[in-house]
């Protein structure tokens, strides 16, 4: 059985990780999308501190070409012990 997807590939898409403020959290999350995405734009990564300045939320948007390429990309974020959510 096939998974089924409303997203017609390849699209722009946002991966939104959060962590910690004191890591270098963009860089981590850039390094760990970079794994399954051969270009990222310049431009394509904005991060936003939390009210509190506690948390970091890192968006980069890529072009993704599968659903498997979504998958592989949260998993990785999701199984770093830095990042502690990814949507």
């Amino acid at each position: 059985m096939s998974e089924e997807t409303l997203l017609e590939f390849p699209c722009q898409f946002p991966i939104k990780a959060m962590g910690k403020t004191e890591l270098k959290l963009d860089l981590l999350v850039i390094e760990i999308v970079r794994r399954h995405v051969a270009d990222i734009n310049e431009g394509a990564v904005t991060t936003r501190s939390s009210k509190d300045g506690n948390y970091i939320a890192v968006t980069v948007i890529i072009e993704a070409s599968s659903k498997q390429q979504l998958d592989a990309i949260y998993q990785d974020l999701t199984d770093h012990p830095h990042i502690l959510m990814a949507l």
